[in-house]
């Protein structure tokens, strides 16, 4: 019987390599955190991930290329937490309002805006790695964060347009525009209490970042 490619085989085994790409992204996060992106070597990343070097250049190709890989897969893990929440309130169609039994469209993305900061207190280097990195112009994976922030931005922006949906909000400004604003407040105002303000509870944070839709809403 001729062998299965490794390649091959790994993507008959979607949950293996899922299973090693989250041990490489809680490992790399861990030491980036420490010593920042450039100080840690791949060597290190694998050998506290419980991996082999091989695998990691074999997967990946440099370190460079599995940083930017890791960076999409954080992304995704906390897109997918967005997105179960934006799925829990049903509404009917543009200008028919909360349907019966529907949550209220500012308490699902206050949920949703908790969830981000839910998720920077859990991955902490992620956060600091996120945020410095897609904002630096240029950076060496500006191109792969401009797209995954064009992701997260659109799953706030479905969740603002649902909130135009059900309240009255101020027309002049664009849902997508707002979706900006909370994406960048989130983001900024999670890092800051990080690093900054430990002693500000998540309650407090969640409320100033909720202050840009209560500015919306009319």
């Amino acid at each position: 019987m001729r062998a299965v490619p490794a390649r091959a085989a790994e993507t008959r085994r979607p949950g293996r390599t899922n299973a090693t790409r989250q041990k490489l992204f809680d490992a790399s996060m861990l030491l980036i955190g420490e010593r920042g992106p450039a100080n840690v070597t791949v060597d290190e990343i694998a050998a506290a991930a419980g991996v082999s070097k091989g695998t990691v250049y074999y997967n990946f190709g440099s370190k460079s290329e599995m940083i930017g890989q890791l960076l999409e897969h954080g992304v995704g893990m906390l897109e997918s937490r967005l997105v179960v929440r934006n799925l829990g309130g049903k509404h009917g169609p543009a200008g028919a309002g909360a349907a019966a039994g529907a949550n209220d469209a500012v308490d699902d993305l206050q949920e949703m805006l908790g969830a981000i900061l839910d998720f920077f207190a859990e991955y902490p280097s992620f956060a600091q790695l996120l945020v410095g990195e897609m904002w630096r112009t240029p950076g060496e994976w500006h191109e792969t964060l401009t797209l995954l922030r064009e992701r997260l931005v659109s799953v706030l922006g479905t969740a603002v347009e649902r909130v135009s949906r059900e309240h009255a909000v101020d027309t002049g400004i664009p849902p997508a525009s707002v979706a900006g604003a909370i994406f960048g407040a989130t983001f900024v105002v999670g890092l800051d209490r990080l690093v900054f303000h430990p002693e500000r509870s998540r309650e407090q944070a969640l409320a100033t970042v909720m202050t840009v839709i209560r500015g919306y809403l009319r």
